[in-house]
């Protein structure tokens, strides 16, 4: 079973990290309302990765958390790879790839 106070936890700590290395936006654009309008199927159709992350990911995952209502799985730590360190490495954000894969570690026990 999932535990949701981990998860909450994880996911205030991949918020902050965004935040302190500059990959938040602080007046994001609507990817949820482009996702309802079907112009956004995945996080590859996102303007960046990390605007997906804030107004797609974290969004979906904190009423995942609300509502108890966990995926079987989850591979935004994968996903998080092959953008910061598949073909080159972006040293900022290896902290947060680490918290994206823990995520998936508490999502998947």
């Amino acid at each position: 079973m999932t535990d949701a106070p981990a998860v909450a936890r994880k996911l205030d700590a991949i918020e902050a990290e965004m935040k302190s290395i500059g990959y938040w936006n602080p007046a994001p654009p609507d990817l949820m309302g482009e996702i309802a309008r079907g112009k956004i199927q995945s996080f590859l159709d996102a303007p960046s990765f990390e605007l997906w992350l804030q107004c797609v990911f974290l969004p979906r995952a904190r009423e995942a958390v609300a509502t108890e209502t966990f995926p079987t799985t989850s591979q935004v730590g994968l996903m998080a790879l092959r953008q910061y360190d598949y073909h080159s490495v972006v040293p900022e954000a290896q902290n947060l790839l680490r918290l994206l894969n823990e995520f998936d570690d508490l999502i998947v026990p």
